[in-house]
């Protein structure tokens, strides 16, 4: 009868045992590959040919996800049709998360990459016509940049008490007269013959073949007030320490990884590295700033 008891035991033991690896994902087959799908926006830089080969000598087998339209890769990932995005900076994620009443969590720092102003027409900012057009980004946090870059370079000045995501209404100084106009943010290369000027994202403007070099203005990347704007990793809040995610995050920041980040973009974006935690806590001031301007 002891016998019998110290054998049940035992089975219940062993069934704990199990259950508690498979909960923490210690239990898997370590030779069993895992597939982990990534939103992205745009074409695929080659640096992704690298990440994956790496991913490989892990047992990750990473699919990317290209989407066109900005807002596609965090619907995608709330909705589990894909497991990461990599698109995004904490000024845009903030500003869905509060709009969609979601939590998409970042879990590590991919790049920070300046906003820039080119032109078709003239080579310097202080050329720019009375009268002209500006083409900015329309989506709220790459808007509210665009017109803090075209407050930098002289070009308009902001209500003092605008916050983080200004809007054209709260534009006091324009001294030049100059018509902005907010188009999708992958259509700001495209109107470049149409306008005096366009704001573009690095992202895009990489895209659509435009060097930084050409541009006529740029912001700062390495100030504080481009804290916002460092591109993150983003997963749901319930897989912030998914150890396979936290994989590929760490293999992003290889030097090998870096470098190619550095040359699809022609030196523009500069790896960055943040802790979950720094960037949580950004994250959370956004947040805060968004709901805040709702009010």
């Amino acid at each position: 009868m002891k016998k019998i008891f110290r054998l049940g035991l035992l089975a219940i033991l062993s069934v704990a045992v199990l259950s508690a690896c498979s909960a923490n994902g210690s239990g898997s087959n370590a030779n069993e590959k895992v597939h982990v799908k990534i939103g992205v926006s745009g074409s695929e830089d080659t640096y992704w040919d690298v990440l994956k080969k790496k991913a490989e000598a892990k047992n990750i087998e990473i699919e990317l996800i290209s989407f066109s339209d900005y807002t596609l890769p965090n619907k995608a990932l709330a909705n589990k049709e894909v497991d990461l995005n990599s698109f995004q900076h904490l000024a845009f994620l903030s500003q869905f998360n509060v709009e969609n009443d979601v939590n998409i969590v970042p879990i590590g720092a991919t790049i920070i990459a300046p906003m820039a102003l080119y032109s078709e027409k003239f080579k310097n900012v202080s050329d720019i016509p009375d009268g002209s057009k500006i083409a900015i980004p329309d989506d709220p946090s790459n808007q509210g940049r665009a017109l803090k870059l075209l407050q930098s370079a002289g070009l308009i000045k902001l209500k003092q008490d605008a916050g983080l995501y200004p809007i054209t209404d709260e534009i006091e100084g324009n001294p030049k007269k100059l018509e902005i106009v907010p188009v999708v943010a992958q259509q700001t290369p495209r109107v470049l013959s149409d306008v005096a000027a366009s704001a573009v994202n690095s992202g895009v403007a990489t895209d659509a073949g435009l060097k930084l070099d050409g541009a006529i203005y740029k912001d700062d990347a390495s100030s504080e007030e481009a804290k916002p704007y460092v591109n993150v990793f983003a997963a749901r809040a319930e897989d912030k320490d998914n150890t396979t995610y936290k994989t590929i995050v760490d293999l992003y920041h290889d030097a090998d990884v870096a470098e190619a980040v550095k040359q699809d973009s022609k030196g523009a974006n500069v790896v960055v590295d943040q802790s979950a935690e720094e960037l949580q806590a950004t994250l959370d001031k956004l947040v805060a700033d968004v709901k805040a301007q709702k009010k």
